[in-house]
């Protein structure tokens, strides 16, 4: 019995984790679905989410809504800049450009983030908006931590599907994932959906940012890493381009990596992640729900 509720717990880690990676996969695969382009600026946009809810915690006694609002709009902001800035006048170059382009961009943001003038290399401790409480219902226990990621997650990915499936601009996306030619013949207008794109991943990379910052409270500028690239991995899991197969590849690289630390070595961790990543790419390389992967 002891175990199978140890069990139940885990799962609950997991899934808390998972909720995280699924926030952050959906940015990589909206943009892929879009552009065709695995943009690696965006765990470091998660990054700068986290620490702009760092500062407001920290120095502001701002609502946590607001908090959540604030740290949307910079990181939206981010995510629009970066779009025009760097991916923009690459629009016509081959696949490769921009590929480098999104390493050079994330780079640059770590670093330049990491003089000590801006936010320094060390870790800094995230400060938490209330007191951590435990829940005990009987067959596992919660805590309010998990309770306000698993709501925040859910509110992020009801809004989102209702900006996907029931709104002109989520429709344009969408024909624009499809083809991007004839979508421009029908009069979208392409590069403004493009740009919209980035704004909606970047805002929830931000939010996952601020959850990320709460359930695990230390926070640097290469934070961002990592996570990324487990969340990337997610986006392939699910199928990339695929919104449902995002949300549940995080959900499965957030439990995977929980059990294998909680069962087997949290040395482990990470070697397993990338393990399911290789078997994804030789036995189904388009992933849960996706289309065929292109090469970049």
């Amino acid at each position: 019995m002891e175990t199978l509720l140890y069990i139940l717990d885990q799962c609950v880690n997991g899934l808390q984790l998972g909720s995280v990676y699924a926030l952050i996969a959906l940015g990589y695969t909206m943009v892929y679905g879009v552009l065709r382009l695995i943009n690696f600026a965006h765990g470091d946009v998660f990054m700068v989410g986290a620490f702009t809810g760092y500062f407001l915690l920290a120095k502001t006694k701002i609502p946590l809504f607001l908090v959540f609002f604030i740290t949307m709009l910079v990181t939206s902001i981010l995510g629009y800049s970066i779009e025009k800035i760097a991916y923009k006048p690459l629009r016509n170059a081959p696949r490769i450009s921009l590929l480098i382009t999104a390493v050079g961009v994330s780079l640059f943001l770590e670093y330049f983030l990491s003089l000590k003038q801006m936010f320094g290399p060390d870790y800094i401790a995230f400060p938490r908006p209330f007191e951590v409480k435990a829940y005990n219902l009987k067959i596992v226990s919660i805590t309010n931590v998990q309770v306000t990621i698993f709501f925040t997650t859910f509110l992020s990915l009801v809004a989102l599907y209702i900006l996907v499936y029931k709104t002109k601009y989520g429709r344009a996306m969408r024909a624009i994932s499809e083809d991007r030619e004839v979508a421009s013949i029908m009069g979208i207008d392409v590069d403004r959906i493009i740009s919209f794109t980035f704004v909606v991943g970047a805002s929830l990379a931000g939010i996952g940012g601020i959850l990320y910052g709460i359930a695990y409270p230390q926070i640097n500028v290469f934070m961002g890493i990592m996570p990324g690239i487990k969340s990337f991995i997610a986006a392939v899991l699910g199928g990339i381009g695929a919104i449902h197969g995002a949300v549940l590849g995080g959900l499965v690289i957030g439990v995977s990596e929980v059990f294998v630390s909680a069962f087997i070595s949290s040395t482990l961790r990470d070697a397993f992640i990338f393990l399911i990543l290789i078997f994804v790419l030789l036995i189904r390389p388009n992933g849960f729900f996706g289309r065929i992967v292109e090469k970049v």
